[in-house]
């Protein structure tokens, strides 16, 4: 069958060989001396990557700006990795490394990263940093309710992610203000008192006048989260407000 022929020349980007060797790439017992001269763990990973395999994938499947995931972060080889190829390229790659063994994740995958970023034994640092976050229980349930055991401030964290990409402020979190937080502007508010489906007007989760008045004050457009509203189109236009009902607009992603 007729088929057709690419030239190296007229291809994009790097192009690499099937075949890797252990001089290219490195090995298994390169990545176990690896770990052991961080962490004194050289043995709790059969066959952990080496560096050089993982940044040689970077080369070629990254640019300067990607973000990396790995899923089964382990030894914490991949943020490893990208913190040594952009100390190498000036690149601004991010990553995320996800790791359900919470002890592995506390005493290997992140110690690993903080010797790398700040410099180990005769080895530069390579700078960089990373956040180091815990999964709490699920927010919604399987129907796309909110969990009975949701607290405020778990609904508060989600509910600000996700309406601005940006962590909960440090100055609010742990405060159980409706005023949640201000994003570029807008300020985010959220009517949630833990009794979930009160619809009652004064149950603080439905926003009356009497609510409104209350809230902290805020000089520019609102979003406020709450099981309902008892103000009309016009009142909510009129000062600014973008009024989203609990649970239904809350984003799940």
């Amino acid at each position: 069958m007729p088929r057709r022929k690419t030239y190296l020349f007229e291809s994009e980007g790097n192009s690499a060989w099937t075949w890797w060797t252990n001089e290219e790439v490195g090995h298994t017992q390169e990545a176990k001396k690896e770990i052991g001269s961080l962490l004194d763990e050289g043995n709790i990973f059969d066959t952990p990557k080496p560096v050089r395999l993982i940044k040689r994938i970077l080369e070629l499947a990254s640019t300067k700006d990607s973000l990396i995931l790995d899923s089964f972060a382990g030894s914490g080889t991949t943020g490893h990795a990208v913190l040594a190829q952009n100390k190498a390229d000036g690149g601004n790659r991010r990553f995320i490394l996800v790791e359900m063994e919470e002890k592995i994740c506390q005493s290997i995958t992140s110690q690993r990263l903080k010797k790398v970023i700040e410099g180990y034994n005769d080895n530069p640092a390579l700078g960089g940093g990373f956040r180091y976050c815990v999964l709490s229980e699920p927010v919604f349930d399987e129907h796309g309710q909110i969990c009975k055991e949701v607290k405020f401030m778990d609904l508060a964290r989600h509910v600000f992610f996700t309406e601005t990409g940006e962590p909960l402020p440090r100055d609010v979190n742990g405060k159980k203000s409706p005023l949640i937080g201000v994003c570029k502007g807008t300020a985010y508010y959220l009517l949630f008192n833990g009794i979930l489906g009160d619809k009652r007007p004064d149950g603080g989760n439905v926003l009356t006048n009497k609510i409104l008045a209350e809230l902290p004050p805020h000089d520019g457009p609102k979003v406020i989260f709450g099981e309902g509203s008892r103000l009309g189109a016009d009142r909510l236009k009129r000062d600014g407000i973008i009024f989203k009902q609990i649970p239904y607009e809350i984003k799940v992603n």
